[in-house]
């Protein structure tokens, strides 16, 4: 699983048809602990996440599960959206 915020919808008209009735979101990917940017990727959402939420994602096969169908081309669905997140940095003595 991974932490991301919600940053754009993505719609289309012509997809493959086990997809259709499905929301798709862009998801910026976030690392609170390493501060590191990484690229954005799309989603799907089953829980009506928005723009600007940060969100739960989960990644590969498992999120084919979340709508129950093993056999739909997806590779990430939104799991959760997040009220909170707490870090606590290490940090290094020199």
């Amino acid at each position: 699983m991974l932490i991301g915020k919600v940053v754009g919808n993505v719609w289309a008209t012509r997809k493959d048809e086990s997809l259709n009735g499905l929301k798709f979101l862009i998801i910026q990917q976030i690392d609170y602990y390493l501060d590191k940017e990484f690229p954005t990727f799309v989603a799907i959402d089953t829980i009506g996440a928005g723009i600007g939420e940060t969100v739960l994602v989960s990644k590969g096969s498992s999120a084919r599960k979340i709508i129950g169908k093993s056999d739909v081309p997806i590779d990430a669905s939104v799991i959760g959206i997040i009220d909170t997140i707490e870090v606590e940095k290490a940090f290094k003595e020199r």
